[in-house]
């Protein structure tokens, strides 16, 4: 299993107050759920909101042809978080669009793309 940590971070303007935090995780939670695939691998995932943020821990079951050393967990993160993003009224509105995913490093800690 892979554990990715990632953030939503909230926009200007969209404050915590606007609905109780229980609620707020409960809808980020929701969107993963909806908008996963397949291929997404999702287990389990759990977050906890701060002030300008939601930060999340998204379980992955590996991939068939995944190693230890080589893992497409976060890019697989980042490609639901943005499918979320773009298809749920409720991220698009209080969260900024996720960051593009960092390529994997090699072996010598350069990015391979």
């Amino acid at each position: 299993m892979d554990i990715v940590y990632s953030s939503l971070i909230r926009r200007a303007g969209a404050a915590p107050e606007v609905i109780a935090q229980e609620a707020e995780l409960a809808s980020v939670l929701g969107a993963l759920w909806a908008h996963s695939q397949p291929g997404d691998g999702l287990e389990h995932a759990s977050g906890q909101v701060e002030g300008d943020r939601i930060d999340l821990l998204v379980y992955l079951r590996e991939g068939v042809a995944a190693s230890r050393t080589d893992s497409t967990a976060p890019l697989r993160v980042a490609a639901l978080l943005r499918r979320c993003h773009q298809n749920s009224p409720l991220l698009n509105a209080r969260y900024l669009p996720p960051d593009p995913p960092v390529p994997p490093a090699d072996d010598a800690g350069q990015p391979t793309a």
